[in-house]
């Protein structure tokens, strides 16, 4: 009798050993039915339901950020609509209640998605740039950094990029195309030093800068400078990054390239040849706009192993081409979307432009880019008119947040709140880590927060819901995920 209580008690501790334990989470949710950002706390028993198991073991990059940009017609918007509203959009980007945008992006001199052209250093041959000047800022973009410093609790990075050298220095002398001219290389390198300088007496002080957005051009629509990468590297090595490490400033880190992501193998190949080509380069940025659908693993993954210590940074995305659809929820949920490529592609690439859910891009591309070593999301504009403005060359975009100043009307898009479930769970100083998922219909990532929590999002694009088994070791707990919707899943490890 004694051996055989001695057995059952034996087989309870073992059965109690290895069963699963209740795994304590809270799930968001946005979907096309309408939820955003709706916190879920009841699910459905399923006996079949699709085990995501999380590996905090397994780690892979550190994140930097997710945001958007500070454009300065984002920011004449600003000021355009009535104190309670822009606090509000201010709040929703920046505040502990809202998105909690911690990696931002700004332009250096005029961009399309500017109200004119215009640069910091108009006079023409001032070598020394003695008549450089950021007074063209201080209307806008920069009272709308200040008052985003002063509303974010843990503070965010800023990337700046040049969409073009003032056009004196260029061999063609005008806003769109061309290229640096050698003689104005140094004068150009001094150009960003004295940008840095000026908005640290403004009290912002820039992470970081790219050297030149979109290098392969835009089909001369709007600012402009051409390089090529072995013009780009020679340009960092021998001039910007000596000149900012002569001022003290090295610490500012530069990013190669900032373009679409299919060309990056030459890009990558030429910035990080050897030590010396390398040595400037902090690492390399990117953009979306090569397909509606494509996030181009190959190519993030060649980036990563060419230089692992490199970050890699998504510096710009937008839903373009469009003109936006005001207070429509449904349209970002239909597959009605089209970008430059629907109409101007060349041939061979129309593939890769079809129509697309624009949640369903935004959701897929961040997914795929943080699985493939991206370490950090920049969205374009925060806040544009419900005209897809105002953009002096009439090139209209989607932003997540949409204004009608005339009205002093406001209409946060499903857009904005599927960026918030990276940006608000997703905090600087995370881990990606490992997951397994049995089911290739869905994406999931996963990272371990510097708190310890770990979050898990997941995309659901099919058109019924999901049961799920979420397990971290031998805890579990039983989830469902809405038809064509995305969840964030935190968990206090």
């Amino acid at each position: 009798m004694k051996k055989l209580n001695f057995i059952f008690l034996f087989l309870l501790c073992l059965a109690a050993c290895t069963s699963e334990k209740p795994l304590e989470v809270e799930v968001f949710e946005t979907s096309a039915a309408g939820n955003k950002m709706e916190k879920l706390t009841e699910f459905p028993a399923a006996e079949n339901a699709v085990n995501i198991k999380i590996d905090p073991e397994e780690i892979f990059q550190t994140i930097t950020g997710f945001g958007g940009s500070f454009t300065e017609s984002t920011a004449y918007l600003l000021n355009q609509v009535g104190k309670e509203n822009r606090a509000k959009i201010m709040e929703a980007y920046f505040g502990e209640s809202g998105s909690k945008y911690s990696l931002t992006r700004t332009h250096i001199n005029s961009c399309d998605f500017s109200l004119n052209n215009y640069s910091y250093a108009p006079v023409a041959d001032d070598m020394m740039l003695e008549n450089f000047s950021i007074e063209e800022d201080k209307d806008d973009i920069i009272p709308m950094i200040k008052e985003a410093k002063t509303i974010s609790k843990d503070g965010f990075k800023i990337i700046s990029s040049p969409w073009t050298a003032p056009p004196w220095m260029k061999d063609n002398k005008a806003w769109k195309g061309g290229r640096l001219l050698n003689k104005y290389y140094d004068t150009w390198a001094l150009f960003f030093s004295k940008y840095l300088d000026a908005y640290k007496a403004e009290g912002i002080d820039i992470w970081a800068l790219t050297v030149e957005n979109e290098p392969l051009g835009n089909g001369s629509n709007w600012e402009s400078m051409h390089y090529s990468p072995g013009e780009m590297t020679n340009f960092v090595q021998n001039h910007l990054g000596p000149k900012l490490e002569a001022d003290g400033k090295g610490e500012v880190k530069i990013f190669g390239y900032d373009q679409n992501r299919e060309h990056l193998p030459e890009w990558v190949d030429d910035m990080y040849r050897n030590e010396a080509t390398s040595k400037y380069f902090a690492g390399t940025a990117i953009h979306w706009y090569a397909s509606t659908f494509d996030f181009f693993p190959k190519e993030l993954q060649y980036a990563h192993k060419k230089a692992p210590d490199k970050y890699l940074i998504q510096s710009e995305a937008c839903v373009d081409a469009e003109v936006p659809h005001w207070e429509d929820d449904a349209w970002y949920w239909k597959k009605e979307g089209t970008d430059w490529g629907w109409d101007w592609a060349p041939e061979k690439d129309k593939h890769l432009h079809p129509k697309y859910v624009p949640a369903y891009r935004y959701a897929r591309d961040i997914i795929g880019c943080l699985n493939n070593w991206v370490d950090g999301w920049v969205d374009w504009n925060m806040v544009l008119d419900h005209k897809g403005g105002p953009n002096w060359a009439n090139n209209w975009c989607v932003a997540p947040v949409l204004v009608n100043p005339e009205k002093d009307e406001v209409y946060f898009t499903p857009l904005y709140y599927v960026l918030q479930h990276f940006s608000r769970y997703i905090r600087p100083g995370a881990k990606r880590i490992g997951y397994e998922n049995p089911d290739d219909s869905i994406m999931v990532t996963a990272a371990q927060n510097p708190d310890g929590s770990i979050a898990v999002v997941i995309f659901n694009p099919n058109e019924e819901s999901k049961d799920l088994k979420l397990s971290l070791g031998s805890r579990t707990a039983a989830l469902q995920i809405s038809a064509k919707a995305i969840q964030t899943v935190m968990v206090q490890n």
